[in-house]
């Protein structure tokens, strides 16, 4: 398979990522991806945003969430985010440490 093939093939893929969780699961809490996942929305954001800048693209964080989320996050938190239990919290700040980083307090 030749490169541009490849590209665009893990393009269509993200595109299909983002609509899934976008469209037909919305219901599905960032917390409970990152718990089981690793990663949730917000990395797949950060990695938008972190692809564009390699290519010395400007983009803020609020700019590479809102293709991923499609539309502003702050709509999306008040339209799909549910409050977490404690073993929920507790779950999610011991994966994103394994899979981000050090949670910040």
């Amino acid at each position: 398979m030749d490169d541009q093939t490849r590209i665009e093939l893990e393009a269509a893929a993200f595109r299909a990522l983002v609509e899934h969780l976008m469209v037909k699961r919305p219901d599905v809490q960032n917390i409970d991806l990152m718990n089981l996942g690793g990663f949730c929305r917000n990395c797949l954001s950060r990695w938008y945003q972190e692809a564009a800048a390699e290519r010395g693209i400007g983009m803020t964080k609020d700019e590479a969430r809102e293709v991923v989320y499609g539309m502003p996050y702050a709509d999306w938190v008040a339209s799909h985010q549910t409050e977490a239990d404690e073993a929920k919290k507790a779950a999610f700040a011991k994966a994103f440490a394994e899979n981000v980083g050090p949670t910040k307090s």
